[in-house]
């Protein structure tokens, strides 16, 4: 008798994407018995340009896209059935003919500070240095703490903590969500509002890509789709869609479900912090995405177009 074939599940070989891709393996193997039988599903690691390339910042390469470009093309040429991506590093807009058919429930969005010389970003001493690689976490570090020093410091979570560790900056800034995956939460110092740090569009969501005809692992996928996430992260994916978002321009973006009401808040910000645009909308769940799509406009009228020239 044939070995039956599996559902591959493709994904990045980091240790927090490794975590997040076995969250969706059991999630399937409990909704579908036959997906809980031994070699039904199998984790294919696909190593990205953004993984191999750790030396320069990921504007400079192409953007964050990077962390998916080459998952998504196994998934298109069809050496994977679906893909699983931090939702926060997939492209504005999808290859022709891929689709997110599942968004995990989100886990909280805000920012961790970690630091040995200070408690919050607010306390850390004059000159200090803060290490990130992300253009919207060292904006907005800087509309707080103008005086501060950023230097740039890519890798992974763990690689990050370590750095810290060695003496490379005063403090970092890294997502709560994964610090919590990989079970890193001792590490974290404190934790900032999100009136303090508005995080990036879809932070903290786990989202899972398929081929958008191959409508059999869409309804596996159906009952792994959180509702309330999904109608979030259409608000805050459509105003970045409306900004043209890359990785280069500081944008952040916050949706939040209130029973039937859901609150948008964006912001764009210039990379030294100086120039700072915020906008805010409130409206029906059904109407998440074109809340976000006039949060985006509305932003952009403010900036004014020569602000992204100044950031491209």
């Amino acid at each position: 008798m044939a070995q039956p074939v599996p559902l591959r599940i493709g994904t990045r070989g980091s240790p927090m994407a490794l975590i997040q891709a076995g969250i969706v393996r059991d999630r399937l193997a409990a909704a579908h018995a036959e997906l809980a039988a031994p070699g039904a599903l199998e984790i294919v690691v696909i190593r990205t340009t953004g993984d191999r390339v750790q030396d320069r910042p990921l504007h400079e390469i192409g953007g964050k896209g990077l962390f998916t470009k080459e998952i998504e093309e196994a998934l298109i040429a069809g050496a994977i059935d679906l893909a699983v991506h931090s939702m926060k590093d997939v492209a504005t807009w999808l290859p022709p003919g891929l689709e997110i058919a599942c968004l995990l429930p989100r886990d909280d969005p805000r920012d961790a500070f970690l630091s040995h010389r200070a408690k919050t970003l607010r306390e850390l001493l004059p000159g200090a240095v803060l290490g990130t690689a992300s253009p919207r976490r060292a904006a907005q570090a800087l509309n707080l703490r103008p005086d501060l020093r950023i230097v740039s410091m890519r890798g992974n979570a763990g690689t990050r903590i370590r750095k810290l560790a060695a003496g490379e900056c005063d403090a970092t800034l890294l997502s709560l969500a994964g610090l919590r995956r990989i079970k890193e939460d001792g590490a974290i110092t404190s934790i900032l509002s999100t009136d303090e740090m508005l995080p990036a569009v879809a932070q903290g969501a786990i989202g899972v890509e398929c081929r958008s005809e191959d409508t059999a692992t869409i309804r596996r996928l159906a009952p792994l789709h959180d509702r309330e996430t999904g109608y979030c992260i259409a608000a805050e994916r459509a105003l970045l869609a409306a900004l043209d978002g890359s990785c280069r321009t500081p944008i952040a973006a916050l949706a939040e479900l209130h029973e039937d009401t859901l609150s948008l808040r964006g912001l764009v910000i210039s990379p030294d912090g100086v120039q700072c645009h915020r906008v805010a909308r409130q409206g029906s769940i059904s109407d998440a995405l074109a809340l976000g799509t006039d949060a985006g406009a509305e932003l952009r009228r403010m900036a004014g177009p020569d602000f992204f020239l100044a950031v491209k």
